[in-house]
């Protein structure tokens, strides 16, 4: 990051937040001492992720890289001092921030012994599921994986291999009633016979019933499309498609799996049908479409292209930054730098708001993995325009009219967990 862009960020998080993915963490010595309340460093299963969670000024999440070799040259320095800590630049300048704590059902059982951890994990604020085996690319004789995706390497070491129904309504209530989720995130990879809807939907069903939950399911686009229609009939509030680059000889190249398989076109017309069934608004059971890329692996014209051709059908784009994981085929390459970034999470927030989409809306909703659009605000001088902020008024509207809704329809269905066995105490197992 330029000196100009490190004398703003204590004042700007967002840039703070995008920094820290660009740039990576170091940790102090007394600041190392103090994390025994941390959520620790995972490999979660989602491809990208690998750091630290951390709470930022203005309620902003992140999930900062620690564990990568570019952090040890990071300008960024987590210390601990007076009680506090803070996030220090070489320059001196500082931002206190919080670490995200984590949970005490993290340690708890499921009533057949499995941690509860090692079915779902926290990613911000809330709850994610990988609910199926790994990812068939990864098993595939000539493994065509992504090649910036560790979902392979974490399997067995931070996730378990299995879940039944059972232990992911066990652990969806206690998340629930202990750490006050509003979102669940069930996460599939490559199923050779197309069988991962098939796995999430009696899931899908369950939360929806026993909690009142939102849900959101990221798969690969499936070849039937009434699919997603009735994934919205049993209460699904979100789908993600995972096309990563919008580059076609990049695409081929990074996600050889995908290319090979379903191929780019697939992705957006799969996208392109789901957006079009979001069209007729329902306030109590909202139906949002993510297309889902990675910025840092192409031209950052291109992911600002990619972003154009997401928000023009009406699906609202989720952009991660490039991580280099230890472990995967591209652990070698630099991630991106900050300023190059910064016009590519610009654009992700004016476009969204050009197209009038439904941003920002969901209850404690507060991702680490990824900039959210909303939070990409803070980026763009245009936020205080007229037009703009006019639009953010109807936003605040809406939003506080489904903060209505939800809190309604769940208060509505028993706070009282199911038995969960030995969950109560910590168990055996």
């Amino acid at each position: 990051m330029d000196l100009d862009a490190a004398r703003d960020f204590p004042h700007n998080p967002a840039l703070l937040k995008l920094a820290l993915y660009c740039e990576g963490l170091r940790i102090d010595e007394d600041a190392t001492a103090e994390l025994h309340e941390s959520r620790g460093i995972l490999r979660t299963r989602a491809g990208l992720g690998s750091g630290l969670e951390l709470v930022l000024p203005g309620n902003l999440w992140t999930n900062a890289p620690v564990a990568e070799d570019f952090c040890a040259q990071s300008p960024f320095l987590l210390t601990f001092r007076k009680g506090r800590f803070q996030v220090r630049h070489e320059n001196g300048l500082a931002t206190d921030v919080e670490i995200a704590p984590r949970p005490t059902w993290y340690d708890l059982r499921c009533s057949t012994g499995k941690q509860m951890s090692r079915v779902g994990t926290l990613q911000g604020t809330y709850l994610g599921i990988y609910a199926a085996n790994v990812c068939e690319f990864w098993t595939r004789k000539n493994r065509e994986m992504c090649k910036f995706c560790s979902v392979g390497l974490n399997l067995g070491a931070d996730d378990a291999s299995d879940k039944t129904q059972r232990e992911v309504l066990e652990v969806v209530r206690m998340a629930k009633l202990q750490s006050g989720i509003t979102y669940v995130d069930f996460n599939t990879g490559h199923h050779e016979d197309e069988g991962y809807l098939d796995v999430l939907e009696p899931l899908v069903t369950a939360v929806k019933r026993e909690t009142g939950l939102l849900v959101g399911v990221q798969t690969p686009p499936h070849s039937d499309l009434e699919r997603y229609r009735r994934l919205r009939e049993l209460g699904v509030n979100r789908v993600s498609f995972c096309f990563e680059l919008y580059d076609r000889e990049r695409f081929d190249e990074i996600c050889p799996g995908k290319s090979a398989t379903y191929g780019l076109d697939r992705y957006l017309e799969t996208m392109d049908f789901c957006a079009a069934l979001g069209k007729k608004v329902n306030m109590h059971e909202p139906w949002v479409t993510n297309g889902e890329i990675i910025a840092g692996l192409e031209d950052p014209q291109t992911t600002i292209a990619a972003i154009d051709r997401i928000t023009s059908v009406g699906a609202v784009p989720t952009v991660c930054v490039f991580r280099p994981l230890k472990g995967t085929a591209l652990a070698h390459l630099p991630p991106p730098k900050t300023e190059d970034m910064v016009p590519v999470f610009r654009h992700l927030y004016e476009a969204c708001m050009r197209h009038n989409l439904p941003i920002g809306l969901a209850p404690n909703v507060h991702v680490s993995l990824v900039m959210l659009p909303e939070e990409c605000a803070w980026l763009s001088p245009r936020r205080s325009s007229w037009s703009f902020r006019t639009k953010q008024w109807r936003l605040e509207v809406k939003k506080r009219v489904f903060h209505h809704l939800f809190d309604r329809k769940v208060r509505g269905i028993s706070q009282d967990p199911a038995p969960v066995g030995s969950a109560v105490d910590g168990g055996e197992g």
